[in-house]
């Protein structure tokens, strides 16, 4: 259950609220210290880099299959 500093993931979902944001190192634990969530912030943006290419790659296979035909 979530505390009254901590939202669910329903929460944060209903209020559209970017994964980027829903890590679990706030800067209220590592006091403000941004190094320390150096891993965190790796995934998310390694995360959202594949996506994206694979969304061009999807649009350029379908270019290319409309081009074919």
């Amino acid at each position: 259950m979530a505390s009254s500093t901590t939202a669910s993931q329903t929460e944060l979902k209903a209020n559209k609220v970017p994964l980027g944001w829903r890590d679990k190192c706030s800067a209220r634990d590592t006091m403000y210290l941004p190094w320390k969530c150096e891993d965190e912030r790796h995934v998310y943006e390694k995360t959202t880099s594949y996506v994206r290419r694979m969304k061009a790659l999807s649009k350029q296979k379908l270019a290319a299959a409309e081009e074919a035909e």
